[in-house]
Parts: structure tokens; sequence; C-alpha cells
């Protein structure tokens, strides 16, 4: 249900987005699908991945930090494929709340695009501590400041969507079905 009112909810913002308030889905970032999105997508998945993943893993141990095991072990129960659902639709609705409609309206209200840009920043690491903790939504903001510069630089949602998808899918679905529970002997 959590999952079909995110979408909802997206799907609510963007109507409300061009309905009520005049924005383009450009103005979203929603705009055709160009090959160098899917490279461009591909490449923030393999840094997230690959690089600042186990990066933030090292962090949090280093600091003697929690880490994402016990929102993992929350999720733990839950079959594949609504984890496979979770990730397409979280993936997907943050960025476009939390990337492309904020942006577009805070920058629309306040006259700063920094502003614009950390206001949902921060909202979006916060959004992250209750399922997570503090320690490893605090690296969801390093990774949603990643995501939010490729943004402005591109305007586009499309790379962040394939990489916040694929970055979840790897972290969370291939990380619950891959690893014992912590409580197993």
């Amino acid at each position: 249900m959590g999952q079909a009112a995110l979408a909802a909810l997206t799907l609510f913002v963007v109507w409300l987005a061009l309905a009520r308030e005049g924005l383009s889905l450009a103005a979203l970032g929603l705009v055709p699908l160009r090959w160098q999105a899917l490279a461009w997508g591909a490449l923030l998945a393999v840094f997230f991945v690959r690089g600042f993943g186990p990066a933030a893993y090292a962090a949090l141990r280093a600091f003697g930090a929690r880490d994402f095991t016990g929102g993992l072990d929350k999720l733990r129960g839950l079959p594949t494929w609504l984890l496979v659902v979770a990730v397409l639709v979280g993936g997907t609705s943050e960025e476009v709340l939390y990337r492309g409609y904020a942006i577009a309206r805070l920058e629309s209200l306040t006259g700063s695009l920094w502003l614009a840009a950390l206001v949902p920043l921060v909202v979006f690491a916060l959004a992250h501590v209750p399922l997570w903790g503090v320690a490893p939504a605090l690296t969801t903001f390093f990774a949603g400041g990643v995501f939010t510069l490729f943004y402005l630089w591109q305007r586009d949602l499309a790379p962040n969507m394939i990489a916040h998808v694929a970055t979840d899918f790897v972290g969370i679905v291939l990380a619950l079905r891959a690893r014992p529970p912590q409580n197993a002997n």
C-alpha cells in the first residue's frame, strides 16, 4: 500500500505541476529519453555501487556508526517482487519529488537555485532516517547531493532515475538475497 500511495502522490504532484501550476514536463526534468541518459545513468549506477556505496559503508564502520543492516533487517521478510516494486517506485518517485518538482518550484518561489537544491536535499536525507537511522541517512544526504548536482547540470531526471533504481536494487534486493539475517547461526 505504501508504494501505491507514493506512486499516486507522485502522479498527483506531476498533475498539479502541469495542470495547476503551469509547469512543463521539461521543467520537472521529464524530457524525452536520449541514449546519453542511459549511458549517464549506467555510469552513475557504477559510481554508486562500486565507489560511493563501499566508501559509505567503510566510513560508517570507521566512525563506529550504525550501517544499513538494521533497515535491511526490517525489509528482510518482504517478498522479492515487493522489494523490486519498492525500488522501482521509490527510485523514480524520489527523483521526481525531491529533484524535479521541488527544485523547480522552490527556485521559482525563492529565486535561488542553491536554496532550491539544498532544501529538498535535506528533506530527502531526513526522509531516510526512520528506516535506516541517522548515520546511514547522512550518507543519503551525500548521495542525494551527487544526484542533485547531476540533475542541475543535465536537467534530465532519467539518468538519476536509472542510477537510483539500479543502486537501490543492488543495495536492497540483491543484498537481502545474498546475506543471511544478522542473528543467523
